[in-house]
């Protein structure tokens, strides 16, 4: 039994469709815990358990651990007024942790990030927060393999509109600094490639960083190329950020936990692991443009 967290998200969703085609050949049953059962694809909800409820709860992860062989793990996204990070990584995840133990659940895999042994990741906000839930799931003794990931092609999608009506996209990053970019549809088939194959033991990561190395400049010359337009890109100050994370309800906590973070990324987060041939996540940024990006835009 394989237990699916968040499968309704940009990972899980995926995830659980890779499952849903190749679990059977493995002999391997399904299990979802998720808020709204209505928000599954109806073709899924007839093929796998459903827990109802929050995965931060203790009786919900209670439930759904029970006879469960192996977890898929992801933190929700922070509520916009969280009184501290831990609260929303180690603190959401503790419930999980104690019910793991419980159930003697032996493989768990994680969605975190790019950061650990870096000069920085002490300081990196939201990813120091996700490197320290890792270490709680690995103090439980389970087999365990942090996904460890940069910044999400999928990102862009937020910017959907304004890619769209003006033409521009925003980061904080200086223009021509390089760094992975990763597409969540290769996350979700990283982690299927390790809950059907649960030969691994120990606690570990594992790298997913795309198949090169972009800058923000690399990017819109691509996003221009591929969507037939001009899209310039516009750096976006520190302060900017916080002005419009704060203007949009989120509290302190949170806030700097994003300025941490970006900071963090500038100043060398995602730089620590280097490509190897298994962590060269196979989506190109072109790729994912005239996949994704491109008829989101159009739609």
């Amino acid at each position: 039994m394989i237990v699916i967290t968040a499968p309704t998200g940009q990972i899980g969703g995926r995830l659980l469709d890779i499952l849903l085609d190749e679990a059977p050949a493995h002999g391997e049953e399904l299990r979802v815990i998720v808020r709204d059962p209505e928000k599954l694809p109806d073709a899924a909800r007839a093929r796998v358990d459903v827990v109802t409820g929050s995965h931060g709860d203790v009786e919900t992860v209670d439930r759904a651990f029970a006879d469960a062989d192996a977890v898929f793990w992801l933190a929700p996204p922070a509520p916009p007024r969280t009184p501290s990070l831990d609260a929303a990584y180690a603190g959401f995840t503790r419930p999980a942790a104690k019910a793991l133990t419980t159930h003697g659940v032996g493989h768990v895999v994680g969605v975190s990030a790019l950061g650990r042994g870096t000069p920085v990741a002490d300081r990196a906000g939201l990813v120091t927060a996700s490197l320290a839930m890792d270490d709680l799931i690995a103090s439980t003794g389970v087999a365990y393999r942090a996904l460890a990931n940069p910044t999400f092609m999928d990102n862009l999608l937020r910017q959907v509109a304004s890619i769209r009506d003006d033409g521009m996209f925003t980061y904080t990053f200086a223009t021509d600094r390089r760094a992975p970019l990763a597409a969540t549809r290769d996350i979700a088939a990283a982690a299927a490639a390790l809950l059907l194959d649960r030969s691994w033991t120990g606690t570990d990561e594992v790298a997913v960083l795309g198949p090169e190395d972009l800058s923000v400049g690399d990017m819109a010359r691509i996003m221009s190329d591929v969507l037939g337009r001009p899209i310039r890109y516009e750096r976006q100050s520190l302060d900017d950020l916080r002005a419009a994370l704060s203007g949009r309800g989120f509290g302190d906590a949170l806030v700097d936990g994003y300025i941490d973070m970006m900071r963090s990324k500038e100043d060398g987060l995602d730089d620590g692991v280097r490509r190897t041939p298994d962590a060269a996540s196979p989506t190109t940024f072109r790729t994912w443009c005239e996949e994704v990006l491109k008829p989101a835009v159009q739609a």
